[in-house]
């Protein structure tokens, strides 16, 4: 079950990381003309050093058998789950108010000719992020939780 575990980590960081480039490329970084963020990079950086941190630990638990670094790396991953169902609410939010300003962008060019100035227009780093690596980021990340905590308790030792 740890090395399941080290396999489902390593790939929700695989999926992470891409995120993180996708998110950093479009403007989550630095400021680029028409491009904002709503994920501060601060919260971006802290999720990603953590989850790469408790990755390190679970590396080392899994050399050493210390049940003390696999506690350890199941409270790190805790911290990191909440960070990031914190930027994945926001993700989200930020999607459907999109999706929103281009309905009414779209209802009111249709009615008048032009789109009205308040509609939206902003363009987020973080919209730049597809669905799918989302999702699978987190049905991993839940997963890797979920083995860590099983191995941490005991659970299919052998």
């Amino acid at each position: 079950m740890s090395i399941a575990a080290l396999i489902t980590w390593v790939i929700t960081a695989g999926v992470g990381f891409f995120m993180l480039i996708r998110w950093a490329t479009h403007g989550g970084l630095r400021r680029v003309p028409g491009a904002e963020t709503h994920l501060p990079p601060v919260r971006v950086f802290s999720h990603f050093g953590l989850a790469a941190a408790g990755l390190v630990v679970w590396i080392i638990y899994l050399i050493t058998g210390s049940t003390m670094l696999a506690w350890i790396a199941f409270a790190d991953l805790v911290l990191v789950a909440i960070i990031g169902l914190v930027m994945v609410m926001q993700w989200a939010k930020d999607g459907r108010a999109a999706m929103a300003a281009a309905a009414a962008r779209a209802t009111a060019g249709a009615n008048a000719g032009t789109a009205p100035a308040d509609a939206g227009g902003v363009d987020l780093a973080e919209q730049h992020i597809p669905r799918p690596p989302v999702v699978l980021h987190g049905i991993f990340a839940v997963s890797t939780v979920i083995l860590v905590l099983l191995t941490a308790l005991g659970v299919g030792a052998g």
